[in-house]
């Protein structure tokens, strides 16, 4: 399957801007979390083809990142990839991204969308992106940064700047921009870009782009469509954030009129799923092969 070359995907002051940490952060990206025929398989071409290491969380084999894990669930059928929920791509970083993509396709690398300037989006001279085909069809994205880590998660939706506000307001996470974000709609190249916002969790950038973005970037996908389906069961299945005190969380997300479900789940913005993770110990300069965490209904290992 190939991805035709379409404008990228996130903004380059979005990806390398980091927030300064707050005193007592609300929450903490923790995972990612991916259903997978093959998991062993899936860690092998992860840890093999991005800065990451394979690990051990709960007992089950796991991916650790700088900033996050990523686990898996094995399933007995491959999960749909599609881009159909507002989960569009994960991403790392490349400092030179035309070595990096050089070397990816030296050791067999499929790609999706091949590398891509667009500079002109970013303002950023020398400035590109690439799709990388995942073990499970799931959108990885390659892009110039300063760094090689995992470093973001782009997702789409019906109202890009009230999603980053309920975020925001729910989780403590900072948006970037400083100023009122504009509602206008933007364009580059054709495709529609804005309005978008972007929130950063710990070292994670979490983009958000217009949902006309992806009926434009894929037409045939959603030409019969009007929303968004539900992350639950797809490729990539659901994100995951840390909290000190879940039952805390739990009363106050249901005050703010966010249900969490007995499993420790939630519903964000555009299907979203979102799990609620108890942090035993957390630091954000630290590898979460250095912390550990629980589910909010705590058991001895991940809940698949």
């Amino acid at each position: 399957m190939r991805i035709s070359v379409q404008p990228c995907c996130w903004l380059l002051t979005a990806t390398l801007c980091i927030a300064a940490a707050q005193d007592k952060p609300i929450a903490h990206f923790h995972h990612v979390h991916l259903n997978s025929t093959n998991p062993e398989a899936a860690i092998d071409f992860y840890t093999s083809h991005f800065d990451c290491k394979k690990a051990s969380y709960h007992g089950e084999e796991a991916i650790s990142t700088p900033n996050a894990w990523l686990l898996f669930n094995k399933v007995s059928t491959p999960a749909p990839f599609e881009v159909i929920s507002a989960i569009w791509h994960i991403g790392w970083g490349a400092e030179d991204m035309p070595a990096t993509y050089r070397h990816q396709l030296d050791i067999g690398t499929v790609f999706q969308t091949p590398i891509t300037d667009i500079s002109g989006l970013t303002n950023s001279p020398n400035f590109f992106y690439a799709y990388v085909d995942g073990p499970g069809h799931e959108l990885i994205e390659l892009n110039t940064s300063n760094n090689h880590r995992f470093g973001h998660i782009h997702l789409f939706s019906k109202d890009p700047i009230a999603a980053a506000d309920w975020y925001a307001r729910n989780f403590g996470v900072f948006r970037t921009g400083g100023r009122s974000p504009s509602h206008e709609p933007r364009f580059y190249k054709g495709y529609q870009v804005g309005p978008s916002a972007t929130v950063v969790m710990d070292h994670i950038n979490i983009i958000i782009f217009p949902i006309e973005h992806a009926r434009q970037t894929f037409p045939e996908l959603w030409k019969n469509r009007t929303d968004f389906a539900t992350t639950k069961g797809r490729a990539i299945d659901h994100i995951a954030f840390s909290v000190d005190d879940p039952l805390a969380t739990r009363e106050r997300l249901r005050q703010a009129g966010v249900e969490v479900d007995s499993d420790g789940f939630l519903e964000g913005p555009d299907g979203v799923r979102i799990e609620l993770v108890q942090a035993e110990a957390h630091n954000a300069a630290t590898s979460p092969a250095q912390t550990s965490g629980t589910r909010a209904q705590a058991t001895s290992a991940p809940r698949r």
